[in-house]
Parts: C-alpha cells; structure tokens; sequence
C-alpha cells in the first residue's frame, strides 16, 4: 500500500501496472512519467518502465491492512487493458470482496471491456467504478458505466479538455474535476467546470473540484468561484466519519 497525494483517495494499490495511451487525456500521462522514474531508481515492479506487467504477488496485499482504507486501484495502469486477462481481473474482484472493510475506487477509459464483463464480475458494496471523461467525444464511456453493476457510479473528468454539452449524469454517484498538470499541461476554461457543477447541482450529484492544474498546480490552488468542493458519495463520507 502507497498513501496517495491524490485527493479524493487514501491509498493506491496497483496488482497491475503499465499502460497504453489510448485517447487524448492520456498525452501527458503522469503515471507514464512516475513509471519511469521508478524503473531508473530500481523499483522491481518497474523493471520494463510503463509496460505493461501483472502483479501477482501483490493480488492480496489489501487482505492484510486491517485498518480501513479508501484504495484506488492501478493508479499506475488501466484494469480493463485488453491485454489483462479476464481471470486475472476476477482475481482482483475476488480480493476487493473478500476486504469487505475497504472500499476500493477503480477507473478506466477501457467502458467497453468493463461493460463486456460486468456480468462475470463479483461486484460488492465496497467497490465503486469509475470511467474518466476528458471532453464530449467521450460521453459514451458514461453509458457503459451505466450497464455495469457497480454499486457506486463515478466521473473522473480529469484532465477535463473541453465542454461536454452531452453529458448525463442519470444513475452517476459522484463526479470529479480537476485540470492537467506538469509538463505540457492543457488550459481548462472555468465555464466548462462550471456547466458540469450545475448539472451535479440540478441532479443532486456529490461534486469534488480537485484542481486548476497548470505548471504550478499549487499557486492555481483548488478553488472555483471562492469555493472549495470536496463533496463525496454519502457512504464514503459515513465511513470517514466512524475512522474519526
């Protein structure tokens, strides 16, 4: 277990790392970037850099961290690759479920493999599924969340590149945005945060603004309008309030 900078997260797992870039919100992927970095300092998981590898050995690490935890899963990969076999990702369902008392955050641009095999996943109250949508060409990924089991539906539109006129929040949990940041990052304009904050507002859709982003993401702080959102599905919050 890594504790995460992220912020709507605590902890990250990854049983699977590596990746392939595979529409624009990936151009400047920090995960392509952090992998690298460990592969120069040694780290054995990261031997072939952003390759993709299973883990194996790390499939029931969350079996043995007894105090509660929110994981996001594969923050350094994609869950649903193509080329992650189906028993493998069983696997990991398999271990989310038997550790009943975390609860898990998965996220992928792969909607259409999720879609594919909701069906043949043990799905459980702890684990919430996610799709990330960067502009309105891809909206859809909402729509194969929508047919999965997933108890808990969420958004991460980050890093939110454009408008997105079509996006429909119907049966979505939470949703988070956050502009790209480091190297290369891309401007996201306030009137595209602001449409998606009315339509969580109008459909009762916990909001979490994580961030401006830019070069100096920390000067551009995360505030929209004189406001910070940190809103949370009302079961995580229930779960942070018992840890306290």
């Amino acid at each position: 277990m890594s504790k995460s900078a992220i912020e709507w997260t605590g902890s990250t797992w990854n049983p699977v790392t590596g990746c392939i870039k595979i529409s624009p919100g990936c151009k400047h992927c920090y995960a392509e970037r952090m992998a690298k970095r460990l592969q120069a300092m040694g780290q054995k998981n990261y031997l072939t850099g952003f390759e993709l590898a299973l883990h194996p050995h790390a499939l029931e690490l969350p079996l043995t961290w007894k105090k509660p935890q929110t994981i996001f899963v594969n923050s350094m990969s994609d869950l649903f690759l193509d080329d992650v076999p189906a028993e493998f990702i069983q696997k990991v369902f398999d271990v989310m479920r038997r550790a009943h008392w975390h609860t898990f955050q998965i996220l992928t641009k792969r909607s259409e493999r999720l879609a594919g095999l909701s069906s043949e996943l043990p799905w459980a109250k702890n684990i919430w599924m996610g799709v990330s949508v960067e502009n309105n060409d891809y909206t859809y990924r909402v729509d194969h969340l929508r047919s999965t089991g997933a108890p808990v539906k969420f958004l991460s539109m980050e890093p939110l590149l454009g408008p997105t006129p079509d996006l429909n929040l119907q049966d979505i949990d939470w949703v988070i945005v956050g502009g790209e940041s480091g190297p290369g990052a891309r401007t996201m304009k306030e009137e595209w945060v602001v449409g998606i904050r009315g339509k969580c507002l109008r459909a009762n859709v916990p909001f979490f603004f994580k961030q401006w982003g830019g070069v100096r993401k920390k000067k551009a702080g995360r505030e929209l309008q004189g406001k910070t959102w940190d809103q949370m599905p009302r079961v995580l919050q229930n779960l942070r309030t018992v840890q306290l």
